[in-house]
C-alpha cells in the first residue's frame, strides 16, 4: 500500500510540474524536484505515470449532436455550426491545455530508454502510451483533418512548433502504426478496467474503419484509392479478437441488453473489452440519471428505425406515421423498449406510478442508461452503475461493415456477427437477401456496396445495437450523412390538441393545450381526471410560443420551435471539419484552414 501512496504522489509531483512549465507546453523536462531521471526507472515507473492517461478515454452514453437526438435543451459546436454560428473567431480547440496531453505521452516515449526491467513489460507500457497517442491523433483527424505529427517534446525554441500541418495521408499512416504497435505488444491479460491488448485491438479496428470509410466515401480529401487497406485491418484486428478474444454476446431478450447498461457490476461480464468500474466503496459515481427527463430526448427518426419483431421495417406497416405513443412500441425490437421510454416504464423510486413523459422534450425520451435499482442512483455524479467503454457488440459490427463495405460478406459472417446481436433479443436473423429498404435506401443515397441493401441493413444494426453510446455522430460524418444533421428532428405523434393516455392504462395523463387562456380542448374531460391531468401549452399566458409545437398546428409530430426559427444547414464539405481557432493561425501563420473555413 505503502510503494503504491509513494507512485501516486510520484505522478501528481510530474503532474503538477507540467502544468507549472513556465515555457511552452512541448518544452522538455518539467520544472520540478522530481526529474525525468530519478523517476523513469523501473516499470513500475511506467505503470504508474501511464495512469494519468486514462482520463482521455471515458465512457459515453448519449448521442447528443445526432440524428439520434430530437431536442437538446443545451448547445454545442456542433449545434453552433449547422445555425450558421460557428467561425474561426470563436471556435475552441488547438489551445496549450487541448494539446497537453500529447506532451504528456511523448514525456514518456522520450524517457522509456532509461527504464529496467522485463522487455515485454516495457513494451507493454510503450503500447499503451501509443495506444492513448493513437487515440490523441484519432480525434485531432476526425476534427480537422490534417494536422502537425509530433512523435516527441519538442524545445520551446523548436521551430517544427510552428509548422503547417502534416498530410492527413502522413498522419492517419502514424497512427495507424501506433495502434498497430499497441496492438501488438500490449498483453492481453489484466483486468478490462484497464488497457488490454483486446481494448487495443477493438481501438484498432473502429479507426480502421472509420478512416476506410471516410476515405471511401470522402472525394474532397483526395484519397479514395487507398481506403481498402483500411477495412482490411478492421477486419483483420476484429477477426482476431473474435478468435482469440475469449468474448462473447451475453444476456437474453431485452432484460439481457439492458444490463450491459445499468449493471451496478460488469466484472464478470464477458462482452466487456473495456470498462469503467463506478462504485459507492470507490467514492465515484457518475450521472447516467440525466438521461431520462433532463435535456434531451430522442428522435422519432430513430424510434422508427426499430425492426417489427418479425424482422420487417416498421416503417412499411400502413398507418406507421399516425400511430400514438401508446401504439408504437407493440411488437417491435425489444431493444426499442430498452432505450426509448415507454408506456411500460417504471422509474426505480416509483415502481408502482406510470411514468409520464413530457411533449416537452418531444415524448421520445432516452432510458438506455438510466439506473434501474433505486441503491444505484444516489443524486448527482452518485449514480454507481458500471458502463462499457469498449464492448464485443461494436467488435461484431465492425467485422460486418468492413466486410459488406468491402464486398466480400458471406451468410456465414452474418451469422457470426450481427445474428449473435439478434438472436440475444430473439430477432429474426438478417440473410444474406434481404430486400432493400426504400426508407434506408433514401436515408443513405451515397452507400455503396456489392450488397447495397445488405450493408444498409448493417448500418441499421448498428444504429439500433449502439444507440446512445456516443458513435452515433461519426458513423455519420464517416459515411458523408452530414445532410441528416440539418434534419429537424420530431417526437411523437399527436392526434389533436386535449387529454392524451401515454401509460396505456386508457386514462388520459397529460394534455397538450393552446395556452393557459384556452383549456377547450378538455373542457368535456370528467373532473376526477381533469384535476390529475399534467398539462402543457403551446403558448404562455401572454401568447409567447413555448418551446415545442405541433407541426399541423392541432395535431401532428411534436416538432420544437427552435428548429423553426433558426433552421439548421449543413454545407459539405465544410462541416465535417471544424476550423482552426484564428488566434492559433496568428500565432502560427504556416497553419492553414480547410475546405472552406
Amino acid at each position: 500500500m505503502k510503494s503504491k501512496i509513494y507512485y501516486i504522489l510520484i505522478l501528481g509531483f510530474i503532474t503538477t510540474g507540467m502544468i507549472a512549465c513556465k515555457k511552452d507546453f512541448l518544452q522538455r523536462d518539467p520544472q520540478t524536484t522530481i526529474t525525468s531521471n530519478v523517476f523513469f526507472q523501473s516499470t513500475a515507473d511506467l505503470q504508474t505515470y501511464s495512469n494519468g492517461f486514462y482520463s482521455q478515454l471515458s465512457p459515453s452514453y448519449d448521442d447528443i449532436n445526432s440524428d439520434n437526438i430530437a431536442n437538446y435543451n443545451a448547445s454545442g459546436t456542433v449545434d453552433l455550426m449547422v445555425r450558421g454560428g460557428l467561425s474561426s473567431a470563436n471556435a475552441g480547440g488547438w489551445s496549450k491545455s487541448d494539446w497537453g496531453n500529447l506532451r504528456k505521452i511523448n514525456y514518456m516515449l522520450d524517457h522509456v530508454k532509461q527504464v529496467k526491467g522485463d522487455a515485454a513489460e516495457i513494451r507493454h507500457y510503450v503500447g499503451i502510451a501509443r495506444f492513448f497517442r493513437g487515440l490523441f491523433y484519432f480525434n485531432m483527424i476526425k476534427s480537422y483533418h490534417n494536422v502537425p505529427w509530433y512523435n516527441t517534446v519538442l524545445n520551446s525554441e523548436d521551430a517544427a512548433l510552428y509548422k503547417p500541418q502534416d498530410p492527413r495521408a502522413m498522419v492517419a499512416d502514424s497512427v495507424l502504426n501506433d495502434l498497430t504497435y499497441a496492438a501488438a505488444n500490449i498483453l492481453p491479460g489484466g483486468t478490462n478496467t484497464r488497457i488490454t491488448k483486446w481494448a487495443a485491438l477493438t481501438l484498432l479496428a473502429r479507426y480502421a474503419l472509420h478512416e476506410g470509410t471516410f476515405r471511401k466515401y470522402h472525394d474532397e480529401v483526395g484519397l479514395t484509392n487507398d481506403y481498402q487497406r483500411f477495412l482490411d485491418v478492421a477486419i483483420s484486428a476484429s477477426a482476431q479478437i473474435m478468435k482469440d478474444g475469449g468474448f462473447s454476446i451475453v444476456g437474453s431478450g431485452g432484460e439481457g441488453y439492458r444490463a450491459l447498461f445499468s449493471s451496478g457490476n460488469l466484472s464478470g461480464n464477458k462482452e466487456m473489452i473495456l470498462w469503467a468500474d463506478y462504485g459507492k466503496e470507490l467514492g465515484v459515481g457518475n450521472n447516467t440519471h440525466t438521461v431520462l427527463d433532463y435535456t434531451w430526448s430522442l428522435s422519432k427518426n430513430l424510434a422508427d428505425t426499430y425492426l417489427k419483431t418479425d424482422g420487417t421495417p416498421f416503417t412499411n406497416t400502413p398507418g406507421y406515421n399516425t400511430k400514438l405513443y401508446t401504439e408504437v412500441f407493440a411488437g417491435r425490437d425489444p431493444r426499442m423498449k430498452e432505450t426509448i421510454v415507454n408506456p411500460d416504464f417504471r422509474g426505480p423510486n416509483n415502481t408502482t406510478a406510470p411514468f409520464r413523459i413530457k411533449p416537452t422534450l418531444g415524448g421520445y425520451n432516452q432510458i438506455k442508461f438510466y439506473p434501474r435499482s433505486a441503491d444505484l442512483m444516489l443524486g448527482w455524479v452518485m449514480n454507481y452503475t458500471d458502463l462499457p467503454i469498449f464492448r464485443y457488440a461494436e467488435v461484431l459490427l465492425i467485422n460486418a461493415e468492413a466486410k459488406a463495405e468491402s464486398g466480400n460478406i458471406t451468410q456465414t459472417d452474418l451469422d457470426q456477427t450481427v445474428n449473435l446481436l439478434r438472436n440475444r433479443v430473439q430477432m429474426p436473423a438478417m440473410t444474406i437477401a434481404v430486400a432493400l429498404d426504400p426508407v434506408l435506401s433514401a436515408t443513405y443515397p451515397n452507400a455503396t456496396a456489392t450488397n447495397r441493401a445488405l450493408l444498409l441493413e448493417i448500418r441499421r444494426e448498428r444504429r439500433v445495437e449502439m444507440a446512445c453510446e456516443g458513435l452515433r455522430y461519426d458513423d455519420l460524418v464517416r459515411w458523408k450523412s452530414g445532410k441528416l444533421l440539418q434534419d429537424s428532428q420530431q417526437g411523437m405523434y399527436v392526434p389533436a390538441m386535449g387529454a392524451l393516455d401515454v401509460t396505456g392504462d386508457g386514462v388520459a395523463d397529460i394534455a397538450i393545450l393552446a395556452s393557459p387562456n384556452d383549456e377547450s380542448a378538455i373542457a368535456n374531460v370528467p373532473e376526477d381526471i381533469k384535476k390529475n391531468l399534467s398539462k402543457y401549452y403551446l403558448k404562455d399566458k401572454d401568447g409567447k410560443d413555448q418551446n415545442f409545437y405541433l407541426t399541423g398546428g392541432t395535431s401532428g409530430f411534436i416538432a420544437f420551435t427552435r428548429d423553426r426559427d433558426q433552421p439548421r444547414n449543413f454545407i459539405e464539405p465544410k462541416y465535417y471539419y471544424r476550423p482552426i481557432p484564428m488566434v492559433e493561425t496568428v500565432l502560427n501563420p504556416a497553419l492553414k484552414q480547410v475546405f472552406g473555413w
